[in-house]
């Protein structure tokens, strides 16, 4: 009896242990799981290498990129954007969505390519392949995906970077923003669109929640109405006639945003203070520079910039300006970094 009494005793205790070790593994994971939603990006330096695309994607709140051609080394305006946007945003995961990338691509923070390295080394910021029929499945754009020759479309660069933006927001939530978008201060909305000017809407930078009624409709209406010869269509021009169908849109008057159905419309001067006309401004020198007291960020306009003006070392620009204050590390890696680099080959050759 005795036996079998220090038996039971000793089975309890077992039990009790492995109580005990099932609590400590589950509140280590809950742990985890409660830093991914908080400050894991600024408070511990964990290894991004062990977070999968999935489990950064489940966060929410993500600010998205994308780059839908096939290069790998991001020019410095997207570094700047992204740099400038993990600065921003320093708890919320920055993602960068590049075609050119595969699962096999071995692209990290030691990689030949500067921006990429740079980005690379960021704590938010992750840099994935964009696998556009996996990410549209589940919604109206993968039947028009399946469809659709993109080597006739002569704008498919941009017709597939709009596609891939709403499937994004609608999927997982957060903020899209262009890869010319500098940000300056972080956006307090949740639902919203810019206006690039009164009654007329972006595609360049919005945000909603995952599954919102308004982003499943925008792609529905993406798929009737595609004409991929008119520029913008299944862009700026969806989100106006989208955003008409639902509000009364009237001009703005001052400094006013405007709302309708809990969806923000956001005054042009909250991203758009420079307008498409007069891009060149921000590759000007300015005798009184800007404040920007009003605006979220900042749209550089790349589209327009045929002649591809670029940010020059010493040349005190206002887009200068704005690499220095806003993406210091793209301003010194790939900025001065070039500079010196062009100057050394000069003196190689003489």
């Amino acid at each position: 009896l005795r036996h079998d009494s220090k038996g039971k005793k000793k089975s309890r205790m077992m039990k009790k242990i492995q109580i005990c070790l099932c609590f400590f593994f589950v509140s280590g994971i809950l742990y985890e799981i409660s830093l991914l939603s908080g400050c894991i990006f600024s408070c511990i330096p964990l290894s991004k290498h062990f977070l999968t695309p999935e489990q950064i994607l489940s966060l929410g709140k993500s600010i998205f990129f994308l780059e839908t051609t096939d290069r790998l080394e991001p020019p410095p305006l997207v570094s700047c954007s992204v740099e400038s946007a993990a600065r921003i945003y320093p708890d919320r995961p920055v993602i960068l969505f590049m075609k050119g990338l595969n699962n096999e691509t071995a692209l990290d923070s030691n990689s030949s390519y500067a921006a990429f390295s740079l980005l690379s080394s960021m704590n938010n910021v992750f840099i994935f392949p964009l696998q556009m029929e996996t990410l549209f499945e589940n919604t109206p754009l993968l039947r028009w995906y399946k469809e659709v020759n993109p080597e006739q479309e002569k704008n498919w660069v941009h017709i597939s970077s709009d596609a891939s933006r709403l499937a994004l927001i609608w999927k997982y939530g957060g903020i899209y923003m262009d890869t010319d978008v500098i940000s300056i201060r972080p956006i307090p909305e949740a639902s919203f669109l810019a206006a690039q000017k009164s009654q007329f809407s972006s595609n360049g930078i919005f945000g909603f929640p995952s599954y919102n009624k308004f982003v499943w409709d925008c792609m529905d209406n993406f798929v009737l109405k595609y004409n991929g010869k008119i520029w913008g269509n299944q862009g700026p021009f969806l989100m106006t006639r989208m955003l008409k169908a639902i509000c009364n849109l009237t001009d703005f008057v001052g400094l006013e945003d405007h709302s309708c159905q809990n969806i923000s419309f956001l005054n042009p001067q909250r991203f758009y203070p420079i307008p498409y006309p007069a891009w060149k401004k921000y590759y000007e020198v300015w005798n009184k520079n800007p404040d920007f007291n009003h605006s979220y960020a900042l749209h550089l306009w790349n589209f327009m910039n045929r002649n591809q003006k670029a940010v020059v070392a010493g040349s005190n620009t206002l887009a200068e300006k704005l690499y220095k204050t806003y993406c210091p590390t793209t301003y010194r890696d790939l900025i001065q970094g070039a500079t010196r680099e062009t100057l050394r080959s000069r003196e190689s050759v003489l």
